[in-house]
């Protein structure tokens, strides 16, 4: 411990600063890239549903530029060369007295060189999100809305700012509708700070959670929680996600779940643009206050290592979207895989059961929870691996399943081709079955 901590702080946690000096300064600055998609229009209308339930909405990352929300969004670069936003809004972690140094300003302090402000300008709009270095040679993993700004274009120029103000152009490496996610590569050159990972299969609820990233276009924003629950899986609506209605899906489509973006004051589809299709992921919830613009930025453990990439936030309905205290994000180990195999191959892969599947507790007499079978396909995993019409799937690699969506996002998350352990409640019997996955297209 060092001298003066007694607030029980692991020393690496703190600046090597000398008796009497000021804190350093900061890490050096992370080049990042972003990608070359879909550009959505600045700000849209929350789109309201008839139900009185809650939406959950994408943290998007547009922020009108120009106002409070694009604060620090308007910057301008030339060839491969970085330059220093002037803005106000461009800052880092501000550490006044290291004395004082609590467990959460150590956090930011260690973090903040591995995330940055992703800035994307098209036809249609502009927006701003977040997002997290991955490597010293620039890659930067973030949410696929954030670079798509939701599919509302196919073109754009992207930045990235990183927390000392640099900007940096960036490209598309690949991107991953499926789970929402997007790698750029930062054009120029280190050094880049990476992310440090954490293994999210050991968290546990009430472990302390900080969220870090650019809400509004506010870079360097701070908040912090606790994991709320883990395993939970949501169903969100989005116009940057395949359609695939009519091919061979483990979601019957007749799902009631309330889920779907509410664009608040990030950007929303543009007229016309379709919402039809769907992605069901599965996410850590926690009460650390995220809001638009904090999409693709990072949510830390207790020791700065990376749990989440912030995805979406709940919102009551109604008005434009913000942080009620329920917030989501997709966990390190899906993230880790999903970046890596971006950058590997430009594309990731995703399992599938080859089943149509419905919620379980929503048949008449039912007396269970989980996914019931409504048939399975000729020749799939589910048909190989001894899945049935009729079965109830309770658990899928462990996890609990409750309903079809469950299941849908747990299938998802596993790589394509790998093996499964799927429990099954057949006839009131439990039984556990070897599933071998295939590859969703």
């Amino acid at each position: 411990m060092t001298e003066n901590n007694d607030k029980g702080i692991p020393e690496y946690f703190f600046p090597k600063v000398g008796e009497g000096s000021t804190p350093p300064p900061a890490a050096p600055a992370a080049e990042q890239v972003i990608p070359e998609t879909f550009v959505g229009p600045a700000r849209v209308q929350a789109d309201k549903q008839s139900k009185a339930l809650p939406l959950v909405a994408v943290a998007v990352a547009a922020a009108l530029v120009g106002g409070i929300a694009g604060a620090g969004a308007a910057v301008f670069f030339t060839g491969q060369n970085s330059t220093t936003a002037s803005s106000s809004a461009v800052q880092g972690i501000t550490i006044n007295d290291t004395d004082e140094v609590n467990a959460i300003t150590a956090v930011a302090a260690k973090a903040s060189p591995s995330v940055v402000t992703i800035s994307v300008t098209g036809d249609a709009g502009a927006g701003t999100g977040s997002g997290v270095i991955l490597n010293e040679e620039g890659y930067v993993l973030t949410n696929n809305h954030v670079v798509t700004l939701d599919g509302a274009s196919n073109t754009a120029d992207i930045t990235v700012q990183d927390n000392e103000g640099n900007i940096y152009p960036a490209t598309i490496v690949g991107t991953d509708p499926t789970v929402d996610m997007a790698v750029l590569k930062i054009k120029g050159t280190g050094p880049f700070i990476p992310i440090e990972w954490a293994d999210s299969s050991k968290l546990n609820v009430g472990d302390l959670t900080i969220a870090l990233g650019a809400p509004l276009g506010l870079a360097g924003t701070v908040t912090t929680g606790i994991v709320s629950a883990l395993n939970r899986s949501i169903q969100v609506a989005s116009s940057a996600a395949p359609d695939s209605s009519g091919s061979d899906s483990d979601n019957s489509g007749e799902s009631e779940n309330p889920f779907n973006f509410d664009f608040g004051q990030g950007q929303t589809p543009s007229q016309g643009q379709s919402q039809s299709a769907a992605i069901s992921i599965p996410v850590i919830q926690t009460d650390a206050a995220i809001n638009p613009g904090n999409s693709g930025g990072a949510l830390l453990d207790s020791k700065g290592r990376l749990i989440g990439i912030n995805v979406a936030i709940a919102s009551a309905g109604g008005g434009e979207a913000g942080s009620i205290g329920v917030g989501f994000a997709l966990p390190s180990n899906l993230a880790k895989r999903v970046s890596t195999e971006l950058i590997e191959n430009q594309k990731a892969s995703h399992g599938l059961l080859g089943a149509q599947v419905s919620d379980a507790a929503a048949k008449d007499g039912s007396t269970a929870v989980g996914a019931y079978i409504e048939e399975v396909v000729d020749g799939g995993a589910a048909q190989k691996g001894g899945i049935k019409a009729g079965d109830i799937v309770t658990q899928f690699n462990g996890v609990r399943i409750t309903d079809a969506n469950d299941l849908t996002a747990q299938v998802r998350t596993a790589p394509g081709g790998s093996d499964a352990t799927v429990v099954i409640n057949r006839g009131g019997k439990t039984q556990t079955l070897k599933v071998q996955l295939g590859t969703l297209n």
